[in-house]
């Protein structure tokens, strides 16, 4: 993809790079498998229900489905129920469902965050569920299973999406770089990854704001932290290393320059769990050395690797539990940074 004074000149990642078939399907090996398989053998179920965070290919898998099915784009309808959730949207979609398709075999009726309809929709749409024509396939998508309704799951055939590994997405992360002419150093590639989140369409995104910012074509993670309002890992590190010499001054201080800078606290935080469980990880399973020093920089590695190796150190899987604690209760705090504040003087109390 071209791109003109840090502008992307064509269409963005996360559609550029959206999987086109099942062979392109990543980390999902259990739906395709079992997908495929059904096709082969021609048991075609009348409704299937995708489920799975949010950026995990369920729409993607959808339309792959819906192709392999020999639905052409006139007899496939998208239908996004957190904007027509009413029960009149659903006896309309009824009332569709009784024609026959225009020129393929199935009608295929995608539904996607299927969660958002009203009971009454639900009601329905399970009349239809229950005694569907023979032409028709349902494929319905949701990001909280919980709220779909029993008597709707017990029709449909499940399947659970996985969120993809932070390998995985930094993986993906460097090779969509190299694909669009771009370099991206490693640390860059995993910060992008622990920042998507389990998510391939925040992890393109992440990825497009860097490249429009990049002067060279090459990603540093410098410009990956700006872009994201990541905090500098220098302050991260200040934060870690006041705990484990139990000094708060230095902590609330660090937690003060990520306020100044602007930086987003729950980032903050995210990294700051990273880098306790990497100290964790290299102290109680030394094997995974290898894979944790590809996974940040030099520098910070060789600070990890000492605070592991320390006989003495603080830094102990009840810190870890502390700041995952405040990572959790950082989407209510009246002031985002006092949870962190908070768990500084907790663990920094007593004699240094």
């Amino acid at each position: 993809m071209p791109y003109t004074n840090g502008m992307a000149t064509e269409t963005v990642l996360y559609r550029k790079y959206r999987p086109q078939s099942f062979k392109e399907v990543l980390g999902q090996e259990h739906v395709v498998e079992a997908l495929e398989g059904a096709i082969k053998l021609g048991r075609i179920s009348h409704a299937y229900l995708f489920s799975g965070s949010r950026g995990t290919g369920k729409t993607s898998v959808a339309r792959i489905l819906a192709r392999a099915l020999g639905t052409t784009k006139v007899d496939l309808y998208e239908i996004d129920a957190a904007s027509n959730r009413g029960i009149d949207d659903v006896r309309l979609l009824r009332e569709g469902v009784a024609a026959v398709p225009f020129e393929s075999r199935y009608k295929v009726y995608i539904v996607d965050e299927v969660h958002m309809l009203t009971k009454e929709a639900f009601n329905a749409l399970l009349k239809t569920l229950e005694e569907p024509p023979a032409h028709v396939v349902f494929i319905l998508a949701t990001t909280e299973l919980e709220k779909v309704p029993d008597t709707v799951i017990s029709r449909c055939q499940t399947f659970v999406f996985r969120r993809p590994t932070q390998k995985t997405l930094k993986e993906a992360a460097e090779r969509i770089s190299k694909k669009e002419g771009f370099a991206i150093e490693p640390p860059a590639a995993e910060l992008v990854a622990l920042l998507a989140d389990g998510s391939y369409r925040d992890a393109h995104g992440i990825l497009q704001k860097a490249m429009g910012a990049s002067p060279d074509k090459h990603i540093t993670l410098t410009e990956v932290e700006k872009i994201t309002a990541s905090p500098k890992s220098s302050l991260v590190n200040s934060l870690i290393e006041a705990i484990e010499r139990k000094d708060a001054s230095q902590g609330l201080q660090a937690v003060a320059k990520a306020v100044e800078q602007n930086v987003d606290i729950k980032v903050f935080a995210k990294l700051l769990l990273a880098k306790l469980r990497f100290v964790l990880l290299l102290r109680n399973a030394p094997q995974m050395e290898k894979s944790i020093s590809e996974e940040v920089s030099a520098e910070d590695f060789a600070f990890l690797k000492k605070l592991a190796l320390s006989k003495e150190s603080r830094i102990t899987s009840a810190v870890l539990l502390e700041f995952l604690n405040v990572y959790d209760s950082l989407g209510y705090a009246a002031l985002p940074e006092l949870p962190l504040e908070l768990a500084i003087m907790k663990l920094c109390a007593g004699e240094k």
